[in-house]
């Protein structure tokens, strides 16, 4: 095994180039890594000291999405392992599309012109997360169903965060499950609704650190719940999603392509 200290250094919230680092470093499985993220690194002071403490810092690579050139000079000068997003792709970008790039931090987060949209779209899945307001359904681009714990709520959220979609969530319960069909308040809606499912195993563990040894966490309360719901896909052809493997960030991307 190896270990480094991998450093994500941004002049805004990091997310991005963060991103970027942990996709490529997971094709290193046999590194073992610490993650750093130093964001806004929006001064030339500041540049330098995060050039000067990543110098210091032993098995150093960086990770970078500086958009100023004055900014990631530092860190050329300190002979770092460097990895520099826009230095490797924007070249080939405006070789591509015969145009120079113009600089400018922050443009990918912050207020862009959607903000108002997504924190629209982030109140209105919490106002109907786990069944709440259920006659505002009609208004939802997207409603997600499945048992309890299958990931939901984390799913409608960052759909709403990340891409500005009205997404509700409704939980089936063992009541629900009892019956033939879904409940009527969905049945209405049945174009919209996209279900979630998941491992019996996986869902016991989660519920298992929620309410230890209850027999909602049980494995057989887990897999009686899963069969049931899954029978209720199955009779009304809804597009199912098996979230058992998956980050929040893959439901959502998932979710987000299916037709």
């Amino acid at each position: 095994m190896h270990d480094y200290n991998v450093f994500c250094v941004s002049d805004h919230t990091g997310v991005t180039v963060e991103a970027v680092a942990k996709s490529v470093l997971s094709q290193f499985p046999q590194l073992e890594c610490s993650l750093i993220t130093l964001p806004f690194i929006d001064s030339p002071g500041k540049a330098q000291a995060a050039a000067a403490r990543i110098a210091s810092t032993p098995a150093a690579l960086v990770f970078s999405s500086l958009t100023d050139p004055a900014l990631r000079a530092p860190f050329r000068h300190a002979d770092l392992r460097l990895f520099d997003v826009f230095e490797l792709i924007a070249p080939a970008v405006e070789a591509s599309l015969g145009q120079a790039t113009t600089p400018s931090g922050g443009r990918t987060h912050g207020m862009a012109p959607d903000y108002e949209a997504r924190m629209d779209a982030v109140n209105f899945s919490l106002n109907l997360d786990d069944g709440l307001n259920p006659e505002r359904l009609g208004q939802a681009d997207l409603i997600l169903i499945g048992v309890s714990r299958v990931g939901k709520t984390p799913s409608a959220l960052y759909l709403a965060l990340q891409y500005g979609l009205r997404v509700a969530n409704y939980p089936l319960t063992p009541d629900d499950l009892a019956h033939d069909s879904l409940p009527d308040v969905l049945l209405v809606h049945l174009p919209r609704l996209r279900a979630l499912t998941q491992s019996a195993e996986r869902l016991a563990a989660i519920r298992q650190a929620r309410y230890p040894d209850s027999r909602y966490a049980s494995l057989a309360q887990c897999r009686d719940e899963l069969a049931a719901a899954e029978r209720l896909f199955a009779q009304h052809a809804l597009p199912v999603l098996d979230t058992s493997r998956m980050s929040v960030e893959e439901i959502a991307a998932r979710l987000r392509s299916q037709p």
